[in-house]
């Protein structure tokens, strides 16, 4: 090709050249703009996306607020409720402790002197039995210490005739109310006795003789003359009442100057422990019938007043539980049996296990074989290992 050639395809060249250029650069310019296009739009919905967050922000923060609101108002009337239904048990148990009016129970003092002159003919007689239990106490076989509840001296105990589980406390030597535990696992976890029921009594009781037996409870009142009240637990009546047929009493334990008559329980029914002083030095012993109270027999026993703390009646047989001024282990240390079976130097001496103090009140329970006792504020259960008489 020759050169003049050349010269003609140059401009040629150079056309097409800047088709392209011109073509490249429009191309370019479209894609840039695309991409602002893109960029506009990732930036609105950023934009629009932030806003929205901002306000679920914002509107979960003010749904965060009125449940706070809520639940403190929810919290507080709950607490108003819990306040209500606390009022409204004390209500109940208020409605629950009030008896009925009482029936008259004024002595008849020629009933009374009739009922003691009677006791009297019978004083000291051999007694018939009433069932074939021949056993008597071996040795503590175990003792289990519950709980410290209330006063340093008391009472606890169960139903020594029925099945219940039901515990009944007497806090302190003198009250008109009886706590009331539905089970001793309840007695034993509750702290205090705001979460038991409560029973008031029509009269005031005094030291810690007293006994549940057969669904009544038999409490010691003292006005002037000492009196055993009946009390029906189901009704929360006044069943009966007796002036016990004793002059001049005393207190029956000389380590617990508080309790003038202990109200026993064994296999053979009801019993009365207690001392005049016509025969100060030693402890007397009455059998009681439970439906009327009246006495059906009287004992003079050898077992002396002097530091003994407490007793209970086993199979027809009082046992007196001895200790010191300065509390030490306490001891069985005599025995009266009234059919004349087993006698005071063949008797086992038991001893309890030490522990804090002295025994204010011991209570044996016939259907468990145990003794439930309050020593020094503490309530503890004995539990018996048994013998036959003929065995001592």
């Amino acid at each position: 090709m020759g050169p003049w050639r050349c010269l003609l395809l140059l401009p040629l060249l150079a056309v097409a050249l800047r088709a392209q250029q011109q073509q490249f650069m429009e191309y370019v310019e479209r894609r840039l703009t695309l991409l602002e296009e893109r960029i506009s739009q990732w930036y609105e919905q950023s934009s629009r996306y932030s806003t929205e967050l901002r306000d679920f922000k914002n509107q979960v923060l003010g749904m965060l607020e009125t449940a706070e609101k809520e639940r403190e108002a929810m919290r507080a009337e709950a607490e108003g409720a819990a306040v209500r239904v606390e009022r409204l048990e004390r209500e109940v148990d208020y409605l629950e402790t009030q008896n009925p009016a009482p029936p008259c129970v004024e002595v008849d003092e020629a009933l009374a002197e009739k009922q003691a002159a009677t006791a009297k003919q019978r004083k000291n007689e051999k007694y018939t039995k009433l069932t074939d239990c021949s056993d008597t106490i071996g040795s503590v076989r175990a003792m289990k210490i519950l709980k410290r509840f209330g006063s340093a001296s008391g009472l606890w105990t169960k139903d020594a005739a029925g099945n219940a589980e039901k515990i009944y406390v007497f806090d302190g030597t003198a009250n008109d109310t009886v706590y009331v535990f539905p089970r001793m696992r309840e007695f034993t976890l509750f702290s205090s006795a705001r979460k038991a029921a409560r029973i008031k009594l029509p009269y005031p009781w005094v030291g810690t003789g007293h006994l549940v037996y057969d669904g009544h409870l038999y409490y010691i009142r003292q006005q002037g003359s000492f009196q055993v009240i009946k009390f029906n637990l189901a009704n929360k009546t006044v069943v009966d009442s007796s002036v016990f047929p004793a002059e001049e009493q005393i207190p029956v334990f000389g380590l617990s100057p508080f309790t003038y008559i202990e109200m026993a329980a064994d296999e053979e029914g009801l019993w009365a422990i207690y001392a005049t002083k016509e025969d100060e030095k030693n402890i007397c012993l009455a059998k009681l019938d439970p439906s009327s109270l009246d006495i059906e027999q009287m004992w003079d026993t050898p077992c002396p007043r002097e530091n003994a703390e407490g007793a209970f009646v086993v199979c027809g047989a009082l046992h007196v539980v001895y200790n010191t001024r300065l509390p030490s282990r306490s001891r069985v240390q005599c025995v009266f049996d009234v059919s004349g079976t087993l006698s005071p130097e063949d008797a086992s001496l038991v001893y309890f296990p030490k522990r804090y103090g002295s025994h204010s009140s011991m209570k044996y329970s016939p259907r468990e074989r145990q003794i439930y006792a309050w020593d020094d504020g503490y309530q503890i259960i004995y539990r018996m290992e048994m013998k036959k008489k003929l065995e001592v």
